[in-house]
């Protein structure tokens, strides 16, 4: 018996269908080991080491400290057990650098004592496969050297500057090689949109009629010879034009104009033809498919990598980690006659075409996504195995490798210009069409589009035939008014791009840099752009002053291209660690962080100037541990939640403020406790606060919402009071029971013992009476009274591989979406679409809440997995031998530091 080791289920699974019964598939499910997570994780020899925290020992050559995680423990006996029947061991992983560095983690835990051998592919078939077998090689200690130095360069920056952000900023941030790098990008742009000044312009449009009766539209280009100035004319920051040898033309001048030439006559001047080509675009990359995915589809990075995993494990698609933009001479063969079969022989180029990457790494140059197989698949075939997300990138990729070696696009623009006469000025007017005398290879594929034969007839722009001399009437002038634009904010496509043409990262990271951004909290999304948060502001102003070069984009580009020359063998990974650690020449990680760490001012880093009021006072946001507030001297005032940073103007900044500083005056007093009364307006809406904070006590003031519908500004005193009044008993049911109406997190309700009731819409909470209330107890609860089917999954995720090959379904439940694994439920952050959160962010939503029930102190379901029972009786037996007598003290404190992100504990740090 031979034992092929995988990763993924779905890929031994397909594997499956391609080796004999000689063969025994396995999964790894995933990484087998990595450096510990958090101190629970360290082995208990190495607490006591000053780098344990760290994880790699930076005292003994970066030794890096590798511990199986617990989940993997039954796995890994799996693999033990099918090995010792096994008379040779192939290993499968991916051909990438994470793959082989989990090819060479396998032999390091399981150390075979058979022959082991590396298979390498790129596409899942039967003749890759066998291929594979024939022309097996050893494990490439290159590239595994190069994942293990960014593992530990990961490991090193995230843990050294993670803890700096939290003493001064706030809790549960992280840093990271290109995260951080990413979040400057995008505060760039954001800071880009604060600066810009709007500029306002205008011209004419002109309807023309030539002399058989046809007419086109020109637009006014030149006066007296000068040029009209458009948007590309003016300072984004000032607002003002950049040059003085253009016309800025305005209202009045537009306007006088447009009367002057009412009764002109005009005459065509230049009539200009000429040919033009379009080239198709490269087959996908791992970076260009998600670009594309986002722009066509709307798909976020990790939704369309997760169904690109699952098509190329299904043995539909090549590999799809890839910088490579080469196709083998098989897809070659392959793609031209789809080609000839599906749209014809005239579109198909008499030679095959061949593109050129620019990536160095040839060791990782695999070839580009295209269809995988000795034939390739139809859409509808795709359809009937996988369906959903699978089909929609699987067409992409169909329609892409078919359009990269269809013939050009050939086409003709004729540009018309036109000269008229405003009393003593002279005008002229242009136009452009557009005619595709072939499409080539847009039938089949325009980037961005959905429909290339509706794309198609967009980019055609047909004109009347008409000859220089011609004389036009116009039937038609309107003087038009244009402003300047802030530029646009980046989305996930335009990220992407720019961190692939700047050099930083892996694309095969990419999708999981942007999902860390997002539920680290320093990006939000607004339609599908990504906006920066006042947070990510404060972290990238401290570290632009204090640790400029790591995030710096130049700085990590050049680290990217260190590591892949330790991955072609160029360069040691030693050496390099000690440069990047120790520093020589130039200061390394850790003498720049003791040095800087004491000049950190969090009341600089974490202020964001506005500008200043009338008066000359200046606005600031603040960044504070609970959210960032406008401050204008000692006023403060909340930020509305999911307001973007360049909406913070200094009128709006005023208008808040003004709002805050009537918050700070109560509208009266309690009759019985004396207290002031005031309204306020938090993150989450406005309330009612009776008395202030006392600095010596930790009671904080009672808070209560508005009911939905009550104006602040017109909110009296006497309603104020019912409001803090609540919850209010309404009296006692025939059997004595309080019967209690509560102003709750999802509405007003009334409750009896458990028996709890919603209000209707028409019931007001404030003078609901016990008679009411008796009404509504006694009717049916809703979406309680009967039992309901099982609601149909909003997603469904096979055979996860971060949770041990157990399935994960999203439902919608009552108070909103949920994720579950069949034993543990946890809801969907709040405001989040469906579709947006990402299987990484579900997976951690179920580990928090699965290490959350124990540490409140639960009892572990029935169906709780035999681990974490094993874990957990483990766990009572060393606190009860250690403290029999403070076992309930010990357990919520054990419970209250793990859950807490400390120097021991940090949160986990991505690329």
């Amino acid at each position: 018996m031979k034992l092929v080791i995988v990763e993924s289920p779905t890929k031994a699974k397909t594997l499956k269908k391609f080796l004999g019964k000689d063969y025994v598939v396995e999964s790894s499910v995933g990484h087998v080991r990595d450096l510990p997570a958090s101190a629970a994780e360290i082995p208990e020899e190495f607490k006591g080491e000053a780098w344990a925290r760290l994880g790699v020992n930076v005292g003994e050559e970066f030794k890096p400290l590798y511990v199986i995680h617990p989940a993997k423990k039954k796995k890994i006996s799996e693999l033990r057990r099918l090995l010792k029947g096994a008379e040779k061991l192939y290993l499968a992983t991916d051909e990438d650098r994470e793959g082989e560095a989990i090819s060479w983690h396998l032999v390091e835990i399981l150390k075979p004592k058979i022959p082991v051998e590396r298979m390498v592919f790129h596409e899942i078939t039967r003749q890759a496969i066998e291929e594979s077998i024939r022309n097996t090689r050893t494990i490439d200690s290159s590239l595994v050297d190069a994942q293990e130095t960014r593992r530990i360069i990961d490991r090193l920056y995230g843990y050294e500057v993670s803890p700096i952000l939290w003493r001064k900023i706030g809790p549960r941030l992280s840093a990271g090689r290109v995260q951080s790098v990413s979040i400057r990008i995008l505060v760039d742009r954001e800071r880009a949109r604060m600066r810009f000044r709007a500029a306002s312009y205008w011209d004419l449009l002109a309807t023309f009629n030539t002399p058989e009766n046809e007419t086109f539209d020109a637009r006014l280009v030149t006066v007296d010879g000068k040029r009209l100035a458009t948007g590309k004319d003016f300072d984004p920051d000032t607002g003002k034009l950049s040059r003085t040898d253009i016309l800025h033309l305005e209202a009045g001048e537009a306007g006088a104009l447009e009367e002057a030439l009412r009764k002109g006559t005009f005459t065509v001047t230049s009539c200009e033809e000429k040919p033009f080509t379009r080239s198709p675009y490269p087959p996908f990359t791992t970076a260009s498919l998600q670009q594309e995915g986002n722009r066509k589809l709307r798909y976020g990075a990790q939704r369309t990598m997760r169904a690109a995993q699952s098509l190329y494990e299904s043995g539909f698609i090549t590999y799809m980690r890839t910088d490579s933009v080469t196709l083998s001479t098989d897809a070659l063969r392959l793609t031209r006659q789809a080609i000839e079969t599906t749209y014809g022989k005239e579109f198909l180029p008499d030679q095959p075409r061949t593109y050129k990457t620019k990536v160095k790494n040839a060791q990782e140059a695999h070839e580009a996504i295209r269809p995988a197989g000795d034939s390739i698949a139809s859409i509808e075939e795709v359809r009937r195995k996988l369906g959903g997300d699978e089909v929609a990138v699987y067409e992409l990729i169909w329609k892409r490798t078919l359009a990269c070696q269809m013939m050009d696009s050939r086409g003709r623009r004729l540009t018309v210009q036109v000269t008229g006469r405003a009393g003593a000025r002279e005008v002229m007017f242009q136009a452009t069409g557009t005619t595709i005398d072939f499409p080539g290879f847009l039938r089949a594929y325009v980037e961005g589009s959905d429909d290339p034969d509706a794309a198609l007839a967009d980019q055609e722009t047909l004109l009347p035939p008409v000859t220089t001399g011609n004389v036009l009437t116009a039937s038609g002038l309107q003087s038009q008014s244009h402003e300047t634009t802030p530029p646009a904010r980046l989305t996930e496509a335009t990220l992407v791009k720019a961190l692939e043409e700047s050099g930083i990262g892996r694309p095969s990271t990419y999708a999981s840099i942007i999902d860390t951004i997002q539920r680290r909290e320093y990006s939000f999304k607004k339609g599908s752009a990504l906006v920066p948060t006042f947070t990510a502001f404060a972290v990238v102003a401290l570290m632009e002053v204090h640790l400029a070069d790591l995030i710096d984009p130049g700085f990590t580009a050049r680290m990217e291209d260190r590591l892949d020359a330790i991955s072609r063998g160029e360069v040691k990974r030693l050496p390099y660690l000690k440069q990047f650690y120790f520093g020589n020449g130039s200061p390394g990680l850790r003498p720049l962080i003791e040095q800087k760490v004491e000049d950190i001012d969090p009341r600089i880093v974490c202020a964001i100037p506005i500008g200043y009021d009338d008066s000359g006072a200046q606005i600031l946001v603040r960044v504070g541990r609970y959210g960032p507030f406008l401050q204008r001297g000692e006023t403060t005032a909340p930020l509305p939640q999911g307001i973007c940073p360049d909406e913070v103007t200094v009128e709006k900044a005023t208008e808040l403020l003004l709002v805050g500083a009537r918050a700070e005056t109560p509208i009266g007093t309690h009759p019985e406790s004396e207290e002031p009364v005031f309204v306020k307006t938090g993150r989450f809406g406005p309330y009612v606060q009776l008395g202030v904070p006392d600095p010596g006590s930790k009671k904080k003031p009672k808070m209560v919402s508005l009911l939905k519908g009550m104006d602040p500004e017109t909110l009296t005193l006497d309603v104020a009071l019912q409001l803090l009044a609540l919850p209010r008993t309404l009296g006692k049911d025939p059997e004595g029971v309080d019967v209690v109406a509560y102003n709750g997190r999802f509405g007003p309700y009334i409750k009896r013992g458990e028996d709890t009731r919603s209000l209707d819409a028409e019931d007001n909470l404030l003078t609901i009476d016990l008679e009411r209330a008796m009404v509504l107890l006694s009717q049916e609860k809703k979406g309680r009274s009967f039992k309901r089917a099982p609601a149909e999954p909003l997603k469904t995720f096979e055979s996860v591989e971060a949770l041990d090959g157990i399935p994960l379904k999203v439902l919608n439940g009552r108070y909103g979406p949920y994720v579950s694994d069949g034993e543990v439920n946890a809801s969907l952050p709040r405001g989040r679409q469906v579709d947006d959160v990402s299987l990484a962010e579900l997976v951690e939503l179920i580990k928090n809440k699965r290490e959350a029930q124990p540490a409140r102190g639960r009892k572990p379901r029935a169906g709780a997995s035999k681990v974490a029972k094993k874990k957990a009786t483990k766990k009572t037996a060393k606190k009860k031998t250690a403290k029999k007598t403070a076992k309930k003290k010990t357990t919520k404190k054990t419970a209250k530091k793990s859950s807490t992100s400390t120097p021991e504990n940090p949160p986990p740090v991505q690329g």
